[in-house]
């Protein structure tokens, strides 16, 4: 399975390291800053960098030929409908949360802020509308009392991401599809950028 990864940061190094574990095709990584370590992280293993035209965007001409499937992990580009048409399986990222819960850029920060008491991780296919594609894979966990999102998102959210991520990866490679099941429209909240969230 060839596999094109959008990312940066410390989730998209750590994406690419489970990847690399799961015994799939890293064909190439997708970054919006050439200095970004998840690019650092790719060139020391040999694998090929292709920095975007528009930070916005991923355009089809940046996803890997042959791809059979886009993962995204911690990219706020958009990837493009002609993007997602190169890859056989389309695309899926990694939310933290509930999906259809906290749609958006500020998901853990939303989460604290409403009290919820449970928070979760949902793989999901990449769509035109924001973080409403189908649900590949769900799960929740408890929120601690006085947690940050910080906290919340280092002890629970980012390791299972990674968790649901293996999973997705590893059935679409046995079955050549991936799991989907729609979101409940009714129960959509957003999640936009707090001006007080640290990032």
């Amino acid at each position: 399975m060839r596999i094109t990864l959008v990312g940066s940061r410390h989730f998209g190094v750590t994406t690419f390291t489970m990847l690399r574990n799961h015994g799939v095709e890293i064909a190439r990584i997708v970054v919006h800053d050439n200095e970004d370590r998840l690019a650092a992280a790719a060139r020391a293993a040999g694998v090929e960098v292709v920095v975007q035209a528009d930070a916005r965007f991923v355009t089809a001409a940046e996803i890997a030929p042959d791809s059979d499937l886009i993962v995204t992990a911690h990219s706020h580009a958009r990837i493009t409908r002609e993007a997602l048409a190169v890859a056989k399986l389309g695309g899926i990222g990694y939310h933290p949360s509930l999906l259809p819960r906290h749609r958006g850029i500020a998901a853990v920060e939303w989460t604290i802020r409403e009290g919820d008491p449970i928070a979760g991780g949902t793989i999901y296919h990449l769509a035109d509308r924001m973080d409403a594609g189908a649900i590949a894979a769900q799960e929740w966990v408890f929120v601690k009392k006085g947690e940050t999102a910080r906290e919340l998102w280092e002890r629970a959210l980012a390791p299972l991401g990674q968790k649901l991520l293996g999973e997705v990866i590893d059935y679409a490679r046995i079955h050549k599809t991936l799991p989907a099941r729609p979101q409940d429209e009714q129960f959509a909240t957003l999640a936009p950028k707090l001006s007080d969230a640290k990032h």
